[in-house]
């Protein structure tokens, strides 16, 4: 079984994004590397990156929506690695009036959001527990709250909350600490910029870089904080989730996704 400095770290959705800035994080302090994603997600990039990065990193390219393939990861990193850190960072979204979204993609937004993260946690979890150990789940700020034209997401993400806060509490005697962290928007690409800007202050309300989220993400596991908020900014933001009743909610929030449809 392969072991170095701190252990291996498992990152999903790893080519891009949050995922990839949480493994260079997770690089500089010393954790080797096991990179997931899709397959052909400009890993030979990453690659070539990863080259000067001071630990063993591996790669991984599997469709996390296929149980099948699931189970086979979980399999190949039991029987060769000692895991210390599990992030689950994939997932799936998406806005479209939800008559006209397909089938495959409400299934695809479950799989990869609900199935694959819970399914990763259970079939690590034995590896994970043999040392202290840390398991870090992505939702969002999404999770709190319901929303016209995105529907599926937010039910996912309010899964994935509820989901880890439930796993915290049940590990918490234990050697494995579960957190985790419910960004707001995030400036991932120039597209997605574009639609954040599009809904207005609310969309912008909380905007940070990829690199920003995990800087704090990981700097916030390891100091075991069980419920990961992104600054001040976020932390208004879950406040007016909370405290603004539904009724007026919903219908602000379904306003501010129309503009990024231009419907």
């Amino acid at each position: 079984m392969a072991t170095l400095s701190n252990g291996y770290a498992l990152v999903t959705g790893a080519s891009q994004g949050l995922g990839r800035a949480i493994a260079y994080e997770l690089a500089l302090k010393g954790f080797n590397l096991i990179l997931v994603a899709l397959p052909d997600r400009a890993f030979d990039e990453l690659k070539s990156e990863c080259k000067n990065w001071p630990v063993d990193v591996r790669f991984f390219e599997t469709d996390l929506s296929q149980q099948n393939n699931i189970y086979q990861l979980a399999k190949t990193v039991n029987e060769n690695f000692e895991l210390t850190v599990l992030v689950n960072n994939a997932g799936v979204g998406g806005t479209c009036p939800f008559a006209d979204v397909s089938p495959e993609k409400i299934l695809q937004i479950i799989q990869i959001n609900i199935t694959a993260l819970s399914l990763m946690c259970r079939l690590l979890l034995p590896n994970l527990l043999q040392r202290r150990s840390y398991i870090l789940n992505v939702s969002s700020m999404a999770a709190f709250s319901p929303m016209g034209y995105k529907t599926v997401y937010p039910a996912s993400k309010a899964f994935v909350h509820h989901f880890t806060r439930g796993l915290y509490q049940e590990l918490k005697n234990t050697s494995v600490f579960v957190s985790v962290v419910n960004p707001g928007p995030m400036a991932t690409n120039p597209e997605i910029t574009e639609r954040i800007h599009k809904m207005g202050w609310r969309g912008r309300l909380g905007l940070m870089s990829p690199e920003q989220v995990a800087r704090i993400s990981v700097r916030q596991l390891f100091k075991k904080d069980t419920l990961i908020m992104l600054g001040w900014s976020n932390g208004l933001n879950w406040a007016l989730m909370k405290c603004i009743p539904i009724w007026i909610r919903l219908p602000l929030l379904t306003k501010a996704i129309q503009r990024e449809l231009k419907v």
